[in-house]
């Protein structure tokens, strides 16, 4: 058990949303227990010097670049709106340690279903509501567009309906948003997905620790998210077929067989997703005995 009185980290993340279970399962997977009741906005760490701040995401990024927290976790698309509203204000930014594997979704320009699209000149001198008006302005700015970007916090793709605007700039995961209003996906202005960040301010070294340890623990759990460790034999004159057909593997452990010296066993970890098909074409190739199984944490 951590004491309360040990130098405490604290990482700010999104308090309810598409990153919140995604947010909470990382640092659990990273070793973090941590109380939480119902409505409380800090969760404690139980085990790690590490408390957990549940806020709105659009405020991550100051509390962060204000050292309230050395940490946070948020959408890459909020990222980019504060970097262009905090940059006038002084001081270093916050920075971005690493893009994160959740929180997919792209930040699309739709319009209504029967409206015409002849590409981005067709945003020129037309209204756009967007609840992210400086990255929408920037955008437009670096393409010579000129339109009046209308600024809307939440239900943005009514606006066309309500008469505000004549098409929508709005985050978009899989289109059933826009499809039950109404509206058609015609231009991508920003690939986004969840990311860490951290406080340009210098960390106390008996912080620094542990947020090294933690940063390790992240990378760790990127890199197995989704691999597996394969184990077969196979005939020493299939090698080279055999580890061909092993998908995002590096280089694969080959151990002896008792017995025989016409095989061996083969061990290796597969970074990209493992199919049916490919246990398939690895058995045409000669192995056999093949078994696959989760790996949870790797350090390298």
């Amino acid at each position: 058990m951590i004491r309360e009185t040990a130098p405490r980290l604290r990482i700010a993340i999104q308090k309810s949303g598409r990153l919140t279970d995604n947010s909470l399962d990382l640092l659990t997977r990273c070793g973090l227990r941590f109380s939480r009741a119902r409505d409380q906005l800090v969760c404690f760490g139980e085990n790690l010097p590490l408390d957990i701040l549940l806020v709105r995401d659009d405020d991550i990024p100051g509390l962060v670049q204000e050292d309230a927290c050395e940490l946070g976790i948020v959408g890459q698309n909020v990222i980019a709106e504060k970097r262009l509203a905090l940059a006038g204000n002084g001081g270093a930014p916050f920075q971005e340690v690493m893009a994160l594997d959740f929180g997919r979704c792209r930040l699309a320009i739709a319009v209504p279903e029967d409206a015409a699209w002849a590409g981005i000149e067709s945003v020129r001198g037309r209204r756009v509501a967007t609840s992210y008006p400086l990255v929408l302005a920037r955008w437009l700015a670096d393409r010579g567009i000129s339109a009046d970007v209308i600024p809307q916090n939440g239900a943005v793709e009514i606006a066309p309906r309500l008469g505000r605007a004549d098409m929508i700039c709005d985050l978009v995961s899989t289109g059933s948003t826009l499809a039950a209003n109404g509206l058609r996906e015609v231009e991508t202005v920003l690939e986004s997905r969840a990311a860490l960040i951290r406080t340009p301010v210098s960390i106390a070294p008996e912080k620094a620790d542990w947020l090294d340890r933690l940063l390790r623990r992240i990378e760790g759990v990127q890199k197995v998210d989704g691999s597996k460790y394969i184990m077969l034999h196979a005939p020493r004159a299939a090698l080279a077929r055999i580890t061909a057909l092993l998908p995002g593997s590096e280089h694969p452990t080959i151990l002896p067989l008792d017995g025989t010296d016409e095989k061996v066993a083969l061990h290796a970890v597969c970074r990209e997703n493992v199919f049916w098909e490919t246990l398939e074409s690895l058995k045409g190739a000669g192995a056999t005995s093949i078994l696959v199984l989760p790996v949870e944490k790797m350090l390298a």
